[in-house]
């Protein structure tokens, strides 16, 4: 177990081979943000293409997902101003145009049969039938508003039919065209979820969950906040997940993530250059524009914690420190810039020490100055304790926590070291202590599972419905790590829903696989004891769902399949109160069974399962429903 856990502390020493091949199916995820905003464009840069301050694409599939945009906007514009269609003026005129000159013949076809298409099947299932290049084609020709009229009326398989066969460059080229910015926003959740259940390097991807919660991006702060949290989670977060605290806190303060969603791009020192100007130009708005937002974050729930010994005149002089930390271009995608004229001049004090005025550097003085108080020190323990530990971690394991912080300069392996090998860690009362959030519960019933996982979008759904969506928390605390913010009876009917539809593959693009004949490899109990760190469920990413069960006469018995299921799902034994329950309610829903799963059945009554498939199913969806797999 000591071995594994250093092995963890390393995540570059795990192979993730399998990994890295299925993250091949998000292209946008390794661009910067200003590659990012060029090729799915915001709302912002498409105002920027109709004002003409940014030029329209001139060739490809990038003018076609352009000139879509610039018609929605042109359309939403006419609602608004309550304009007829001959009003709409240029935007949408050239958006056909190009359309049209962009895809040739095909394109005036298009456009000629344009007010069939949303209402014709025929044209919906000849164009689904198509390979997947000329099914593409087909796509880019279409006009506005024919192609989302399209797009919508599409439903279920067609969907996913839509895009079959397509490599993952087409696949976001077509995400692209119904939408850019959620094209973004949903690879940006599809990978952070593969990542969550398919990764062997478990630990980094908890303590990456970890930081991104305690450095909260909500993702509608602004238009480029989706963009940015792509670099953010990328550049930002993971590879210091498990590094120097101090390091990790220095890159979030000049991530323009961070310093757009807590305002600190708009700061202005009241001394300063930029303040001087404005007051000379009667903006009283501008002059006065000290924002105090990130610092008092910075020291509230970053560092020192809200009893870190600072007060509201430390919280002002942190912000004139912080002032001239901004973004360049924030809407084209740019990176951190300092800028001297909006920073404040002097010296300034902050809880009794003083930062001479030395432009950038001051702030990387007070990042220091932060990162190394005792008070830094236990409010972080403590907050991983909980998250690892129990709700309310007992004070000697915080303590013990804060001293190997210190001792180390802030290393976060070093704390979590000292926190794995200290007897509260491994004790009776830490054993299941924790209830799982709803990203915890999500993720960890997929790998328990073995589920092979194509289409996200069914967790994305699924969280939200859980009161979790991803990077959706709006206050900069980020979400609960405590069992009372998720503990509730409509929290557990949602969970108990979900592990159902999972189990029984009702979840559009999810698999699992039950029935003991077809699955191989087995449960190993040593895999869930740090199942508090791994954060994503009992079993590793590789093992697939199921164990191999000796072959014999006898047919399978409820009792039997449960328990196998059992060992398969959950970490240690379920309660005989949830054995016996989970039975009696197989035996509600399935009172044909007399004792035993039946060997044959009405397939018109029990769907294209097999018989011992659907009784699996049923027995798995239960158990992941179970008190005991709620909690880790």
């Amino acid at each position: 177990m000591d071995r594994w856990f250093e092995e963890q502390l390393h995540p570059a020493s795990i192979d993730n081979a399998a990994l890295q091949a299925r993250l091949q199916q998000f292209p946008a995820m390794q661009w910067s943000p200003q590659d990012l905003l060029y090729r799915l464009p915001s709302n912002a840069v498409i105002r920027q293409v109709i004002a003409g301050k940014l030029p329209m694409p001139k060739t490809g599939a990038m003018r076609v997902v352009y000139a879509n945009q610039v018609a929605r906007v042109d359309e939403r514009r006419e609602k608004k101003q309550g304009l007829g269609v001959r009003d709409r003026g240029t935007g949408f005129e050239a958006t056909g145009n190009l359309k049209t000159e962009a895809a040739g013949d095909g394109g005036e076809m298009m456009a000629a049969d344009a007010p069939a298409i949303e209402t014709d099947p025929t044209f919906a299932e000849a164009l689904l039938a198509l390979p997947p290049g000329e099914r593409m084609m087909r796509l880019e020709a279409m006009q506005q508003p024919q192609l989302d009229g399209f797009l919508k009326a599409l439903k279920g398989p067609q969907r996913q039919a839509l895009t079959a066969d397509m490599d993952p460059g087409e696949k976001l080229t077509v995400q692209a065209l119904e939408g850019p910015e959620r094209a973004v926003v949903e690879e940006l959740m599809g990978e952070r979820l593969t990542r969550d259940i398919y990764s062997n390097a478990q630990l980094q991807e908890v303590m990456t969950d970890f930081w991104l919660n305690h450095f909260n991006v909500y993702l509608r702060k602004n238009e480029a906040t989706p963009y940015y949290l792509v670099s953010y989670q990328r550049d930002t977060i993971r590879p210091r997940a498990l590094g120097k605290f101090e390091d990790l806190l220095e890159a979030v303060a000049h991530s323009p993530a961070m310093l757009l969603y807590l305002d600190n791009a708009e700061s202005i020192g009241p001394d300063s250059t930029a303040a001087e100007r404005a007051k000379f130009n009667g903006n009283k708005k501008a002059a006065d524009g000290l924002n105090e937002n990130y610092a008092r974050e910075l020291m509230e729930l970053h560092t020192l914690g809200v009893n870190g010994g600072y007060t509201q005149a430390d919280v002002i002089q942190a912000a004139r420190i912080l002032t001239g930390w901004g973004v360049e271009q924030p809407q084209r995608g740019g990176g951190f810039q300092f800028n001297p004229n909006r920073h404040e001049p002097g010296t300034k004090k902050v809880m009794g020490q003083k930062f001479k005025e030395n432009g950038e550097r001051e702030g990387e003085a007070l990042l220091h100055f932060l990162a190394t108080r005792p008070a830094t020190a236990k409010f972080l323990s403590r907050e991983l304790a909980v998250r690892f530990v129990s709700d309310d971690p007992p004070q000697a394991l915080v303590d013990r926590m804060a001293q190997a912080y210190l001792r180390s300069d802030g290393d976060i392996a070093t704390v979590l070291r000292a926190m794995e090998r200290s007897p509260e860690f491994w004790s009776q009362d830490a054993y299941r202590a924790k209830v799982k959030t709803p990203l915890e519960y999500v993720v960890s019933a997929a790998r328990a599972s073995g589920a092979d996982v194509e289409n996200f979008q069914p967790l994305v759904n699924n969280l939200r419905q859980m009161g979790m969506p991803l990077f959706e928390c709006i206050p900069p605390t980020g979400y609960k790590w405590e069992a009372a913010d998720w503990v509730s009876t409509g929290e557990l009917v949602n969970r108990m829903n979900f592990a159902l539809a999972l189990a029984a593959n009702r979840l559009p693009g999810i698999k699992t696989t039950w029935t003991a004949q077809t699955n191989a490899g087995s449960s190993d109990a040593a895999l869930s004891l740090l199942d508090g760190l791994d954060g994503a469920g009992n079993t590793t990413a590789n093992t697939n769902a199921g164990t191999t069960a000796e072959t014999t006469s006898e047919p399978p018995t409820p009792g039997s399949e449960e328990a196998r299921l059992e060992a398969m799902l959950i970490g240690g034994d379920v309660s005989a109160t949830t054995r016996s329950a989970v039975l009696e309610q197989f035996e509600q829903q399935n009172p044909q069974s007399g004792g035993a799963v039946p060997v044959a059945m009405n397939a018109a009554k029990r769907g294209p399962a097999a018989p011992v498939e659907r009784q699996d199913q049923l027995l798995a969806g239960l158990l992941l429903g179970s008190p005991e797999f709620q909690r880790r």
